[in-house]
């Protein structure tokens, strides 16, 4: 419930209020009362007559294809569409009509959710049974049920819907404080019921939506539970899900801000008249001016819901994974390692250097042997002598010193010093001298 009082407390506060349905509609939205300057709007209104409006149109749309082939490039990984995208972005600044700006944003739309078809959506290992195929893919950004954005048939598409909603609420409460109508646009053809300057505001801010989402769901899955789907197919947003999202609105809200203080000042230029403008009560551009400050804050990225990968409860900032599935999942890919290593070093052993290194250190010891059988040489030291008096003092010895003195390998020098293997009597006379055995 909402009160007048309540009302009145946010307008005291410099505070707005926005209603949104699930899907995204604005039903109420009502922003710090101010009165506006009718001069600004007069311009706003001759915006086509003074050509402030071609020139506004070509820089939001500009920013819009920017913002979108970096997308492309550097979240998508696919320079081939970026650079499609950038042709039709340089094209913006030549053209001189709005209806050509229109066409050069909506072909460059075309190539860039095309690049988005195939990005794979994931949930939690627990979900997968009860999905349906078409949600796990972004797949293409209009509706089946209309042939538009509206009534979005799958998870992505949806938060993609509301958290546009909630950039076209932000927009709307920018321009009417900075003193524009949000309904008179300059690129959006004006329609009942359409802030259509909100619509144009919102322009270059989209591709910020469209990375926040991209790394979302390309880094986190998404909870079955935060959606649910109607009998026509529409897929909807559950209210507690929708009431996180809208906590992003505060990061839309600094991004549009310089669109519309921009804006504001491109049509106070128009004018015959000129003097200080419209204030920058959003951005505080002039009292940073004033100050010897030319940088404009940084806008804190938005945050999305953690959640575990296997059970989809919430996990802690930064983990893959709950506490309790956190030890299946260690547990799961120590298996793996170590059945990757084993497959590695059978493979990697089974190779015909390591076969050739072997025959030929078996040839070595045959032929060692074969020489001191030849010698008659015979150890003063029988086997007896040496399990009892020699193999004891072995573990005082160095692995290296008897791979050493016998010119054997390490891991069968560490066999002998632990008594697991026993040494060819030739090795018996050395083992006892370095031993200190007379």
């Amino acid at each position: 419930m909402i009160s007048l009082a309540a009302l009145r407390w946010l307008a005291d506060q410099n505070a707005a209020f926005v209603m949104l349905e699930r899907d995204g509609r604005v039903l109420a939205n009502t922003g710090p009362a101010r009165s506006a300057d009718a001069r600004l709007r007069r311009a706003q209104a001759l915006a086509f007559q003074s050509g402030a409006a071609l020139q506004i149109a070509k820089e939001l749309i500009g920013k819009k294809l920017q913002g979108q082939e970096n997308v492309v490039r550097e979240k998508l990984q696919d320079p081939a569409t970026a650079q499609v995208i950038a042709r039709f972005r340089a094209q913006v600044d030549v053209v001189d009509t709005l209806d050509a700006i229109r066409l050069l944003e909506s072909q460059g739309a075309a190539a860039y959710w095309a690049a988005w078809r195939d990005v794979p959506v994931s949930f939690p290992r627990n979900d997968l049974l009860r999905m349906p195929d078409h949600w796990r893919v972004f797949g293409t950004r209009k509706s089946p049920l209309t042939g538009s954005q509206r009534l979005a048939v799958n998870p992505p598409n949806a938060i993609l819907n509301y958290l546009y909603a909630l950039l076209e609420s932000e927009a709307r409460l920018a321009a009417a404080a900075v003193g524009l109508d949000p309904c008179i646009g300059v690129l959006h053809m004006d329609r009942p019921a359409r802030d259509s300057l909100a619509c144009d505001l919102m322009e270059p801010v989209r591709p910020q939506v469209d990375a926040f989402l991209l790394d979302w769901i390309t880094k986190q899955p998404l909870a079955r539970e935060w959606f649910f789907e109607q009998r026509d197919g529409n897929c909807r947003l559950m209210t507690s899900f929708a009431a996180r999202l809208s906590e992003t609105a505060p990061t839309w809200a600094r991004a549009v801000a310089p669109f519309a203080e921009w804006t504001a000042r491109m049509l106070w230029s128009r004018r015959s008249v000129t003097d200080s403008g419209p204030a920058t009560n959003l951005t505080q551009q002039r009292r940073r001016e004033a100050k010897g400050s030319t940088l404009f804050p940084v806008v804190r990225p938005a945050t999305h819901p953690n959640i575990c990968k296997t059970c989809g409860t919430s996990a802690s900032k930064g983990a893959s994974y709950c506490k309790p599935c956190a030890i299946a999942a260690v547990t799961e890919q120590m298996l793996k390692t170590s059945e990757r290593a084993r497959v590695a070093g059978r493979a990697k052993s089974h190779a015909q250097e390591a076969q050739a290194k072997r025959a030929q250190t078996q040839r070595r010891n045959t032929s060692a042997r074969w020489a001191w059988q030849k010698s008659n040489e015979q150890s003063s030291i029988d086997e007896e002598t040496y399990r009892h008096d020699v193999r004891p003092r072995l573990v005082l010895l160095r692995v290296g010193a008897i791979s050493e003195a016998l010119g054997i390998s390490m891991p069968y020098a560490s066999a002998i010093r632990a008594g697991k293997r026993l040494p060819h009597p030739r090795h018996w006379q050395a083992l006892a001298k370095i031993s200190g055995i007379e």
